[in-house]
């Protein structure tokens, strides 16, 4: 199992992220309109996971911005920004924050989805979530890229993974699989919402 920290606190994941080189794991992830989402739809496509645990968070929500802006420059990938997020959370963050170069996805339905990419916290109060992580396949969706933030309050570090995305010679047209939420929070994690809720 893999290890990140939440807040300085180290948190094992229930397994490893696939291996460079390896065959990405198959996947049926729910779309906006609660429609299948597979790995095999963007068969010839480079794919971008943008895994994360809830757009929900400040942080999360800024993955998607960031990714969904990088996507505008690489046509023939694919970005998805996947969390346990609901569909219709997904269709309401993107409709808020003009999120129109993603496609979004949940990981409502498939459970093992956490555990075939070693994302899915195994203790903690996140327990079930998945962690922050980046994974980029190529057109043959073999990985060319895995990393799990060390610090999951912490952004992605875009510089590599989108290196990485150049260097196996790419252009990226992005689709989410994440959820949306209709309020953001200043901080991941006990910080009240903007709305008044709480942040836990």
């Amino acid at each position: 199992m893999a290890q990140t920290a939440l807040e300085g606190n180290l948190l094992n994941t229930v397994g490893d992220l696939p291996a460079v080189g390896s065959q990405a794991p198959a996947f049926t992830l729910t779309g906006t309109d609660l429609q299948d989402v597979t790995l095999e739809d963007y068969a010839g496509k480079k794919v971008v996971l943008n895994i994360f645990t809830s757009i929900d968070t400040s942080v999360c929500a800024l993955s998607v911005k960031r990714f969904n802006a990088e996507a505008a420059n690489h046509p023939d990938t694919v970005v998805l920004n996947v969390s346990r997020d609901l569909p219709f959370a997904h269709a309401r963050f993107c409709g808020a924050e003009g999120i129109e170069n993603s496609v979004s996805v949940s990981a409502m339905r498939d459970l093992s989805f956490g555990e075939d990419y070693g994302v899915a916290f195994a203790e903690g109060p996140v327990k079930g979530l998945f962690g922050r992580a980046v994974i980029i396949t190529d057109e043959s969706h073999k990985v060319v890229y895995a990393q799990l933030a060390p610090e999951h309050t912490e952004e992605p570090d875009y510089d590599s993974a989108l290196a990485a995305l150049v260097a196996s010679g790419d252009d990226l047209d992005v689709c989410v699989t994440s959820a949306t939420a209709e309020h953001s929070r200043a901080d991941d994690f006990g910080e009240p919402c903007d709305d008044g809720r709480s942040g836990s």
